[in-house]
């Protein structure tokens, strides 16, 4: 099985730069606090390292 990651919003993209709006949009969250699980791989996490201040990493699974 791939290793896995839960990713959280915790940050509005209201007044936000639309790269970053566009990087929440591919990760699968618009809408705060909603929480997704995601295969851990370098694209991934690369997302992930664009916006730390509007997503944080719950959980590692795998």
């Amino acid at each position: 099985m791939a290793k896995t990651i839960v990713v959280k919003q915790i940050g509005s993209p209201i007044r936000r730069p639309e790269k970053q709006r566009q990087t929440l949009i591919g990760l699968g969250l618009n809408k705060m606090h909603k929480t997704r699980v995601l295969e851990d791989t370098p694209s991934v996490r690369g997302m992930i390292r664009k916006i730390p201040h509007l997503v944080e990493i719950v959980e590692e699974r795998g």
